[in-house]
């Protein structure tokens, strides 16, 4: 990822051996399973959208990217929610994620 987003930044000054330790957690789950980086990533956009979390889909959607994914697939993962979550969840998410890799 190019740039860190301000508040990350804060929170590694802030409270870099808890941001340590929950990093470390992320790849100790992600080395849980057979899964691979593009597929991880997918699955933490859509909950990421789940949640309505702006942040999150924005980091995702761009972490899907480095990983191989095509924005065709993330826009498809994000719209196989929307009977799940409702349209409104996930027109704003595709909104977020245009702004993140167009």
């Amino acid at each position: 990822m190019s740039q860190l987003p301000d508040n990350y930044t804060w929170l590694m000054n802030e409270f870099g051996d808890v941001m340590k330790a929950h990093q470390q957690l992320g790849k100790e789950l992600k080395n849980a399973g057979p899964l691979d980086e593009k597929t991880i990533q997918l699955i933490q956009l859509a909950a990421a959208a789940t949640s309505r979390s702006e942040g999150a889909v924005h980091s995702h959607a761009k972490r899907a990217v480095e990983a191989g994914a095509t924005p065709g697939e993330i826009y498809h993962t994000l719209l196989l929610l929307t009977s799940t979550v409702g349209f409104p969840t996930i027109a704003a998410s595709l909104s977020w994620v245009r702004e993140s890799i167009e």
